[in-house]
C-alpha cells in the first residue's frame, strides 16, 4: 500500500472486513426481482437491520405513485417496495451521496434461485455482482471510513431503492431530493471483471404508443377499418429508420391486434431510446412527435404517448473526471489499476449526474454477465472495493476533492 499513510492503513485493515461474502450470500438468497413485493420488503428489512450500525438516522420511504400502459391501451398502477434511506450528519461541511439498488431482474419465479461455487475465487448467483456485493461493500467502507478520526467532516445520505432494475420510476423524486447540494457521489453498479469503470453513459427514455384506429369486417369492408396494428408497425419502422450514432432506437414490442377476420382497432407499441447527449434526447423526441404525426395522417388513426426520458444522458465533464482521477489515485496507492470507459448502459448514476453532482457510479464489485443466470462475483473483490471506497471518503473528507475541482 504505498502513498498510504499510517492512519488510512488501519482504515483499510477495517475495510476488508471477512463478514461481506456472508453478507453477499445471505442477501443473494433473498428473491428481490423488482416486482417481488414481499422478497422486496424482507431484503430491506434486513439492509435497515445491517446499516443501522453506522450512525444517524435510518428509515423507509414510500415508494411513489406509477402508471404504466397495459396491454389494452388502460393505465394501471404499479406498486413498487420502499425504499431505504440512511442520514448521517446532515449539518457536516461536506455532504455525499452513496446510493445502491436492493432490486434484482430475477422475478420470485425465475429458474436462478441459488448459489454456487464456479471456483473457490468466484461464486456464481442472483444479484451477487448487481448488486448485493456492491451493497456489502459500500456498508464495509462506511464502517472502516467511520472508526477513521476526522469523520466530523463529513456527512452523508445513503439511498437503497427498491426498483432501480424497471428505471426507478419510483424513487427518481427521492434521489433528485437527496442529490440536491452534494459535493459528489459514488453508486455501487458492478465494475468490468478487470475493474474497468463506466464513464459517460448514454441516456434512455421508455415509451408506450397507444394506437387507436377503427374495426371493419376483414372481408366485408376492410376499407372502412383503420388498422391500428398496421399502423404501429409503420411507427416501429419510422423510429428505427431514425437512429444514428448518437441515438439508438429499438422498437420492443407491439401489443394488440384481433381476430384474422376484423381490422384491429388497437395497438400498443413500446419503444425505448438511447440518447448520448442531452442534444440527442431532444432529437430523440422530436422524431417521436414527427414520426406519430405522420402516422395519424397516413393511417387516419389517433396515438396518445406515455412515458418520458428516465435516464438522462451522462456526459464525462471536467469535475466527473476530477472525482475519477481521485479514485484512480486511491487505486493506484492500494496497487488497483483503475480505468474507466463510456457505456451505453444506464443506472442512477445517470439520474444523479442530471442533478449537477459528480458520480462514480461502478464503485461494486468486480462481476460479470450480469442479468443472466450465469452472474458471477469475484470475490477477492469485495476487499479491494471496500478499501477503494474507504480511502476515497477519507480523502473527500480531508478536502482533496472540492467543489469546481478539474482533472
Amino acid at each position: 500500500m504505498r502513498g498510504i499513510s499510517s492512519f488510512e492503513r488501519g482504515v483499510m485493515e477495517n475495510a476488508a472486513d471477512a463478514s461481506m461474502l456472508a453478507r453477499t450470500e445471505k442477501w443473494a438468497g433473498v428473491n428481490s426481482g423488482s416486482r417481488n413485493l414481499p422478497g422486496l420488503a424482507t431484503m430491506a428489512a434486513m439492509l435497515a437491520d445491517a446499516f443501522s450500525g453506522l450512525p444517524g438516522a435510518i428509515s423507509l420511504v414510500d415508494p411513489d405513485p406509477v402508471e404504466a400502459v397495459r396491454p389494452d391501451g388502460r393505465l394501471d398502477l404499479i406498486a413498487h417496495g420502499s425504499h431505504l434511506r440512511l442520514s448521517v450528519r446532515p449539518q457536516a461541511p461536506v455532504q455525499i451521496l452513496l446510493t445502491g439498488h436492493m432490486d434484482t431482474v430475477f422475478p420470485a419465479d425465475h429458474a436462478f434461485q441459488t448459489l454456487r461455487w464456479i471456483d473457490p475465487a468466484t461464486l456464481n448467483g442472483p444479484g451477487v455482482a448487481d448488486m448485493k456485493g456492491g451493497l456489502a461493500v459500500m456498508l464495509a467502507a462506511l464502517s472502516a471510513f467511520e472508526t477513521a478520526p476526522g469523520t466530523e467532516r463529513l456527512g452523508y445520505d445513503v439511498i437503497i431503492n427498491s426498483d432501480e432494475e424497471v428505471g426507478s420510476p419510483s424513487s427518481a423524486a427521492l434521489l433528485r431530493q437527496v442529490a440536491a447540494g452534494k459535493l459528489a457521489a459514488f453508486t455501487y453498479e458492478p465494475a468490468l471483471p478487470d475493474g474497468t469503470l463506466a464513464g459517460a453513459r448514454a441516456g434512455s427514455g421508455n415509451f408506450a404508443i397507444i394506437v387507436t384506429g377503427k374495426s371493419a369486417h376483414a372481408g366485408r369492408n376492410p376499407q372502412d377499418g383503420r388498422n391500428a396494428l398496421l399502423a404501429a408497425a409503420d411507427l416501429a419502422l419510422r423510429l428505427k429508420a431514425g437512429s444514428n450514432t448518437g441515438l439508438s432506437c429499438n422498437p420492443a414490442r407491439i401489443e394488440g391486434g384481433s381476430p384474422n377476420n376484423v381490422v384491429p382497432d388497437h395497438a400498443v407499441l413500446h419503444v425505448n431510446f438511447r440518447p448520448k447527449t442531452p442534444a440527442d434526447e431532444q432529437a430523440a423526441d422530436i422524431l417521436l412527435k414527427d414520426a406519430m404525426a405522420q402516422v395519424a395522417r397516413n393511417h387516419d388513426v389517433t396515438l396518445h404517448r406515455h412515458g418520458g426520458f428516465g435516464r438522462p444522458p451522462k456526459p464525462m465533464d471536467s469535475q466527473a473526471e476530477a472525482l475519477f482521477r481521485l479514485v484512480q489515485q486511491c487505486g493506484a496507492d492500494l496497487s488497483l489499476p483503475i480505468a474507466w470507459r463510456d457505456t451505453g448502459g444506464v443506472c442512477d448514476g445517470n439520474n444523479i449526474a442530471a442533478c449537477g453532482v459528480p458520480v462514480v457510479d461502478t464503485m461494486g464489485v468486480r462481476g460479470g454477465d450480469i442479468h443472466s443466470d450465469s452472474e458471477y462475483l469475484i470475490v477477492d473483490s469485495l476487499a479491494e472495493r471496500a478499501q477503494l471506497s474507504a480511502l476515497a471518503l477519507l480523502r473527500i473528507a480531508e478536502g482533496r476533492f472540492t467543489k469546481g475541482m478539474k482533472a
